[in-house]
């Protein structure tokens, strides 16, 4: 598996994990097609100048054009200060083959040696059991719950928060 750069190329994949009803039943459903092609646009301009990473998740390095699903990671404010947050998606068909565990270990793994990113929050739905045991297993520590806008949307999550150079398991 490795990880590589969101590209122009990777629109379908973005439909497909942004588009679908059942991809997106966590996250409030499905987000429209019409904005696809700008936000691929944007997440491939901030990759390029690094205030983003944003990354694809390759199952089979011999085949770089098939996406399993992304890893994001990014600085936001929130209303009371700038944080680090990571996020994950996983398509169906990669599912429970452990691809998104390894993906955000993968990227943890980068932000500790690059130093930058501190503390990183992630904030999965608190129905999404995969994704919060993913945070549990790699050490993750839990806040409690909280509710976060995303797309316009109120979501309840789960808070949790690593530290990637003396929490990462």
């Amino acid at each position: 598996m490795l990880l590589r750069d969101v590209e122009y190329g990777d629109v379908d994949a973005y439909v497909r994990m942004r588009c679908d009803p059942a991809m997106m039943v966590d996250l409030g459903g499905p987000l429209p097609r019409e904005g696809m092609d700008s936000k691929v646009r944007r997440d491939v301009q901030r990759a390029a100048v690094g205030t983003d990473w944003t990354k694809m998740i390759v199952p089979d390095e011999a085949e770089p054009d098939v996406v399993a699903g992304t890893v994001t990671l990014w600085p936001h404010d929130t209303d009371t200060e700038r944080i680090s947050e990571i996020g994950w998606m996983v398509l169906p068909e990669f599912q429970r083959r452990g691809l998104g565990k390894q993906g955000v270990r993968m990227l943890l793994e980068q932000a500790r040696d690059d130093g930058r990113w501190g503390l990183i929050h992630a904030f999965p739905a608190t129905t999404n059991a995969a994704s919060n045991g993913i945070c549990h297993s790699l050490g993750f520590r839990s806040l409690g719950e909280q509710d976060v806008t995303f797309a316009g949307r109120v979501l309840r999550t789960k808070h949790w928060t690593i530290h990637p150079r003396t929490d990462l398991t």
